[in-house]
């Protein structure tokens, strides 16, 4: 997978430098063309020399080549690379990637680069768990910056614990497994839907829910990473996007959404209805706001356009169609109707009644349901290992 692809290695000041040997010569021989660039502080563990001979190229350390003068052109290096891996990356060059500080040539680089980046932390316990350190590493994931996260194990200082860096043959099996994700989706349309509805009562009011969106964002950042051209319809969510190749549409109420989802169905190969629509929404909208008064306010509420159920009769065999089941009670047996009612190739089952599943939160624990009923129960996971394990039941469905 990683056959011809230009890599930039970035190595940082740390103990974990010695793995990049290997991993030089882990990438090399898998075919990648790589090159090596070091910070200051990267030199003092492993030298320039080691890294050239195992890439055959110059390891870059500095802006200017000491001998000749020659400026190492960092833009161009960023837009070589296919991918830049900094490996071991330090508590000092997270922060300073995290703020956009740019005091040697790596940062440069990675300020430069259009590509993605993956980046394998190696520090000491206390460094890894500082919450400095925790809110750099989440600030860079909302870049688009990928964490291949580092082990646990018997760490420089005598401790044990995370902190360790993720090995070499560990971190070129995550390498390829993304350039394969990748190439399983690629040139797929896919819908998904993400997040609430929020139906008007009056222009100041209105009825929603406590859907946040995340499960729909992690779902669409994973169908994109593996190459699909996501179109993600969402309700009003605080959530933003990583990956490049999604487009958003922003809608506020069911029928927004309805209208959304019926223009670019007919296009998709897939469609992943994530959302939590409004069932009910008013009948009369108040055209100003709604003055409290002395009793009571009785609003008459009518159904929404079932959108799961019209996209299950408009599909065609060759499209895929996923729905959600968020369920209190019965929760198999409604999943199994609503997947069955609706036409749907499979369902993704949570119950409320599962700790740490549900609105808000950032783990989910999901049961998959197919249309033959083969179930697939998982563990509680975070809301981004959730939507690998869709996706790639969406791929393997596509791919059959």
């Amino acid at each position: 997978m990683l056959e011809g692809k230009n890599i930039v290695l970035g190595v940082c000041g740390s103990i974990a430098a010695y793995k990049s040997a290997l991993l030089v010569r882990l990438l090399v021989k898998a075919g990648a063309n790589v090159k090596v660039v070091m910070t200051p502080d990267a030199i003092h563990f492993i030298t320039p020399l080691t890294l050239s001979t195992l890439s055959k190229n110059p390891a870059h350390v500095n802006y200017f080549k000491p001998d000749t003068g020659e400026w190492n052109n960092h833009v161009e290096l960023g837009l070589w690379a296919d991918m830049l891996i900094i490996a071991p990356a330090s508590a000092n060059t997270l922060a300073k990637m995290a703020n956009g500080i740019c005091d040697n040539l790596l940062l440069a680089v990675y300020l430069s680069a259009k590509c993605p980046v993956y980046f394998a932390p190696a520090m000491d316990l206390d460094m890894w768990l500082h919450p400095a350190t925790r809110q750099n590493v989440t600030r860079l994931q909302s870049f688009g910056n990928i964490l291949i996260a580092p082990g646990s194990g018997e760490l420089a200082s005598g401790l044990y614990g995370e902190g360790r860096m993720a090995e070499p043959d560990e971190i070129l099996t995550f390498l390829s497994s993304a350039f394969k994700k990748k190439l399983l989706l690629a040139n797929h349309n896919i819908v998904v839907t993400a997040g609430p509805t929020y139906e008007a009562i009056d222009p100041v009011r209105f009825i929603g829910n406590h859907s946040s969106g995340k499960m729909g964002f992690a779902i669409a950042d994973e169908l994109a990473a593996m190459g699909a051209n996501v179109t993600l319809i969402s309700g009003p969510s605080a959530e933003v996007s990583h990956q490049q190749n999604i487009k958003r549409i922003n809608v506020t109420s069911a029928a927004e959404m309805f209208t959304a989802c019926e223009n670019n169905f007919k296009t998709a190969k897939a469609c992943i209805m994530s959302a939590a629509v409004a069932d009910y929404t008013p009948v009369h909208v108040a055209e100003q706001k709604i003055k409290k008064q002395d009793g009571g306010l009785n609003i008459e509420l009518k159904k929404t356009t079932d959108i799961l159920k019209h996209l299950g009769e408009q599909k065609t065999p060759e499209q895929i169609l996923v729905g959600f089941a968020l369920e209190t009670n019965d929760e198999e047996q409604n999943a199994i109707s609503k997947l069955q009612r609706k036409n749907l190739d499979f369902i993704v089952l949570n119950s409320l009644n599962d700790a740490g599943a549900g609105f808000k939160k950032d783990t989910n624990k999901v049961t998959i349901i197919d249309r033959d009923l083969q179930k697939t129960v998982f563990e509680l996971k975070n809301k981004e290992a959730v939507a690998l394990d869709i996706c790639l039941k969406i791929a393997q469905l596509i791919n059959r």
